[in-house]
C-alpha cells in the first residue's frame, strides 16, 4: 500500500467532467501530435495501440495542456513513466478497438503522493466507467482469470494482476442492468461489491478528471475504435 495514504485521501474528491475545455482546432492538434508520435506498444491481444507523449514534439500543446489542467486541479507534478533513455513522458495516447478492463492507476512507487488523472477524448464515441470503490496499491489490473493471475514476469510499466478486490468491498452482486448496458466485456463476477459513481460519455472538447485511487474501466460502448489521451499527476 502507498506510504502516504492519509495525505492522498486529503485531496480525494468526486470525479468531474469539464465541458468545452478544448476547441476543435486544439483537438485537431492533439490528433496531429498522435499521428507524429512513434508507436510504443501494439497489444494485439487487447487490440490497443499505445503511444507515449514524448516531450518536445509540441511545446505549444505541452504548455496548453499544463495550464488548462492547473486551472482545474491546482499545483501538481506530472507522474509518468520514462523512456528507455530516461526522458520524461507527458502522457499516454491509446487507440482502442476493444474495451479496457477493470484497473486503477496508482503508479509504481509507494513513496509518491498520487493525485489526479485526466482523460481527454479525441474521438466522439466511447465512455468510461468510474467506480466509487478505491484501491491504494500500485497500478493494478483486477481479474479473476487464473491465467492472467499467474503472470508474474511483467515488463517495466506493466500493471500488477490481482483478485484482491474480490470480497474487499462486500459480496453484493453487481447491478445486472448496469452490466448489460455498459460492462458486458467484464465478467459480472469480477465486479462483486463494486458500485458505479460516474459513466463519462465521451464528448469532444471535454476532459474527465478523477482520483488515481478510483477503480475504473472502459465501457463496452465503442464504434470501430476510440482514441484518448491519459495523463497522471502527483503532489
Amino acid at each position: 500500500m502507498h506510504e502516504k495514504i492519509q495525505e492522498i485521501k486529503k485531496f480525494e474528491s468526486p470525479p468531474r467532467v469539464i465541458k468545452n475545455l478544448f476547441n476543435q482546432e486544439e483537438i485537431t492538434k492533439f490528433l496531429n501530435l498522435y499521428d507524429k508520435l512513434p508507436t510504443t506498444l501494439h497489444n494485439k491481444k487487447q487490440n490497443v495501440i499505445k503511444k507515449r507523449w514524448l516531450l518536445d514534439y509540441s511545446k505549444e500543446l505541452e504548455n496548453l495542456f499544463y495550464e488548462r489542467l492547473k486551472e482545474q486541479i491546482g499545483d501538481f507534478k506530472m507522474d509518468n513513466l520514462k523512456t528507455d533513455e530516461g526522458k520524461d513522458i507527458y502522457g499516454l495516447f491509446q487507440e482502442s478497438y476493444n474495451p479496457i478492463g477493470l484497473h486503477m492507476d496508482g503508479g509504481f512507487n509507494f513513496e509518491d503522493q498520487i493525485y489526479k488523472q485526466s482523460l481527454i477524448p479525441l474521438t466522439p464515441i466511447g465512455s468510461t466507467v468510474i467506480f466509487k470503490n478505491r484501491y491504494y496499491g500500485k497500478s493494478t489490473n483486477f481479474t479473476i482469470d487464473e491465467k492472467e493471475l499467474s503472470l508474474k514476469k511483467l515488463n517495466y510499466g506493466q500493471n500488477i494482476r490481482s483478485s484482491d478486490h474480490i470480497g474487499k468491498f462486500g459480496d453484493k452482486p453487481f447491478n445486472k442492468e448496469m452490466h448489460e448496458k455498459y460492462l458486458k466485456h467484464e465478467k459480472i463476477e469480477n465486479l462483486v461489491g463494486l458500485e458505479v459513481e460516474l459513466v463519462y460519455k465521451w464528448e469532444l472538447g471535454s476532459m474527465l478528471i478523477f482520483d488515481r485511487t478510483n477503480m475504473h474501466c472502459s465501457s463496452s460502448v465503442i464504434e470501430g475504435k476510440k482514441i484518448g489521451l491519459t495523463t497522471f499527476t502527483k503532489k
